[in-house]
């Protein structure tokens, strides 16, 4: 089978590997579709990922079992979650596989074929088309909704979105639907535009203006009720805190490492909140599948489609800020 392998130093190649034979409790996937995030770019730009890739949203056509699946059977259209949990406790049988203490993640999805545990797979309607399968089974619109349902209060207004790749721009999506003003800052010129057509209100170029100021003349001198940081940047971390409301909410999507705040000034004397919201649970699928239905244009997300061996330039595209959510398409599969 062929398998996107990321090398690093922005060199990722198309290579021959074997198919991979899925173990006890997994299936065999031939995926159809997969997905670039943009967790994938620190493995593009430095040091690779080894033998394989990090992708980690795809969908396709169940292939073959291993020994003790009986939930699923070959032919069945899945899309698939990138966090497995053991599977036999409580936070497993709640479908909340992020907060189990043993969960995994599977990656190597850029290929023709990949393993996966069956329980983290959702079997997908057959009028889900399938880039739209990966996003609401995985990142794409995953983070967004879980992110969402932790600030469901209906006293926010304001939503600044700090870094316009897909999982902010998804956000963009849903907090428009959801009637909120949205405040969208990125440097990219591309993204800022796309983030317009997906219904922000506002957005702001992060070019060395006074950013936490802009966002207070565009909210009566207050701040946002919620900034969600999405960038994956200490620097626009901090801008959220300067930029969010008093007994406002900051949230955190953007994978990075340690930043500095302080207890007092950023959050006791403001009564600030801030959240982690990592990946989905598994149990709000059914949610993300409702929304499709009802009409939510989830697809605007989707900017690029190319084949699995125009890798290069996929990974270039995102790299460059000019693209919304990216997809690989392999050979057809019929429902």
């Amino acid at each position: 089978m062929k398998i996107i392998k990321q090398r690093g130093n922005c060199q990722p190649v198309v290579e021959e590997a074997p198919r991979p034979q899925p173990a006890h409790g997994e299936v065999l996937v031939r995926t159809a579709a997969s997905a670039l995030c943009g967790s994938e770019m620190h493995s593009y730009r430095k040091e690779g990922n080894g033998e394989g890739n990090l992708g980690h949203e795809a969908a396709g056509t169940v292939e073959a079992l291993g020994e003790g699946v009986t939930t699923l059977t070959p032919g069945k259209r899945v899309g698939v979650s990138a966090i497995a949990g053991c599977g036999s406790c409580e936070e497993c049988a709640r479908g909340r596989y992020t907060w189990c203490a043993n969960h995994k993640f599977i990656c190597n999805m850029h290929a023709e074929y990949f393993v996966i545990p069956a329980l983290a797979c959702h079997v997908l309607p057959d009028d889900v088309p399938w880039d739209v399968g990966v996003l609401i089974t995985g990142d794409g619109l995953g983070v967004p909704v879980h992110t969402a349902n932790k600030i469901s209060g209906k006293e926010i207004e304001t939503v600044a979105i700090f870094g316009l790749g897909p999982i902010g721009l998804g956000s963009v999506l849903l907090q428009k639907s959801l009637g909120r003003k949205i405040i969208a800052i990125d440097r990219a010129p591309y993204r800022l535009e796309l983030a317009a057509k997906l219904g922000a209100t506002v957005v702001a170029a992060n070019d060395g203006v006074d950013l936490p100021g802009r966002i207070r003349e565009l909210t009566g001198g207050k701040g946002a009720d919620v900034c969600i940081e999405a960038a994956g940047s200490p620097i626009t971390a901090k801008l959220c805190f300067s930029s969010v409301r008093t007994a406002g909410t900051v949230i955190f999507n953007g994978e990075q490492g340690a930043v500095e705040l302080s207890p007092s000034d950023d959050f006791i004397r403001r009564d600030i909140t801030a959240i982690g919201s990592w990946y989905y649970h598994f149990n709000e699928f059914p949610e993300m599948l409702r929304l499709f239905h009802e009409g939510l244009p989830i697809s605007s997300l989707i900017t690029h489609h190319y084949s699995i061996q125009d890798a290069d330039k996929a990974f270039r595209t995102m790299a460059e800020g000019k693209s919304g959510k990216i997809f690989f398409e392999y050979q057809p599969v019929s429902p």
